[in-house]
């Protein structure tokens, strides 16, 4: 499967962002999706995940409340719609995917199979 992250940009803290990630080329509904970060210097750390009927999803404490993750699978799509951005939520934003039919998805980098390119999300102060 191919992965494509849109959506970012450069924002104001307080403002919100929906970032997507389309897929392409296998049957997206058979895959559980996570989003990722990473920030200049840093490791990619783990944001949210959903699994392939949006059954379960799962956030890091760090984004939980403002961060929200969802799919359509008809449109071969998933969502992170992050709100009350902060300067510290300034990242590249990476979409991830593994095939699996679990409720259960990884939080780890190892865990995906497929990644996108990722999108810029700069937060100003």
């Amino acid at each position: 499967v191919q992965l494509q992250a849109s959506g970012g940009g450069l924002v104001q803290a307080g403002d919100s962002l929906r970032l997507s990630c389309a897929a392409s080329g296998r049957t997206f509904s058979n895959y559980g999706v996570g989003w990722f970060r990473q920030a200049p210097g840093k490791e990619r750390d783990f944001v949210a995940a959903i699994n392939w009927n949006s059954g379960n999803t799962y956030y890091a404490d760090s984004v939980k409340g403002r961060f929200t993750i969802s799919r359509d699978n008809a449109k071969n799509t998933v969502y992170l719609q992050i709100n009350s951005l902060k300067p510290e939520d300034t990242a590249v934003y990476y979409c991830a995917a593994v095939s699996t039919l679990r409720g259960w998805l990884p939080t780890k980098t190892s865990g995906y199979s497929y990644w996108g390119q990722g999108t810029q999300v700069t937060v100003s102060s």
